[in-house]
């Protein structure tokens, strides 16, 4: 049976900025496809007009876009939590067969019920953590298979072109 990915996208770019990585979304999605058996990778995110061109680059990478409508606080930030999303798609998976070998990309810890839940059913869970100083404990009593992310970011991400050559 093959993988299927499932990225909480705004958690998975929050946490490759602040460690100073851009991602090559073209090379994450390939790298995912040979180190996993990546059938399926969605991309979970909030919908914004402005960013469309980052949505088309992303599909033609290879993700399946999954967008949840957006809404703006009374500060003016754009809000679009995509956890159930990912939650209601990866349950869905699991329950029509698609898949029981799931990686889920995500350092928040309102998923370890997923993840209980997944393995308790004798599914294969790893959960690749984009910011090993940033997760949730929740995440490290999980049962699931802990990986970090940022141990491999060399691999995809996009060199900018006033970075330290030294680093």
């Amino acid at each position: 049976m093959a993988t299927h990915v499932y990225i909480n996208g705004a958690n998975l770019d929050r946490s490759s900025r602040d460690l100073g990585f851009l991602i090559d979304h073209e090379k994450f999605c390939v790298w995912l496809k040979q180190k996993y058996g990546a059938k399926n990778i969605y991309y979970f995110i909030g919908y914004v007009k402005k960013y469309d061109n980052l949505y088309r680059d992303l599909r033609r990478a290879g993700f399946k876009l999954i967008f949840k409508e957006t809404v703006q606080n009374h500060k003016g930030e754009i809000k679009g939590n995509c956890d159930a999303e990912l939650v209601v798609q990866s349950i869905s998976d699991f329950y029509e067969n698609r898949t029981s070998l799931f990686v889920l990309i995500t350092g928040d810890g309102d998923f370890r019920c997923l993840v209980d839940f997944l393995i308790l059913k004798k599914s294969d869970v790893t959960i690749l953590i984009p910011n090993r100083k940033k997760f949730s404990t929740l995440l490290k009593r999980s049962k699931g298979s802990l990986t970090f992310l940022e141990d491999h970011y060399h691999k995809f991400n996009i060199k900018s072109p006033d970075a330290d050559s030294s680093a």
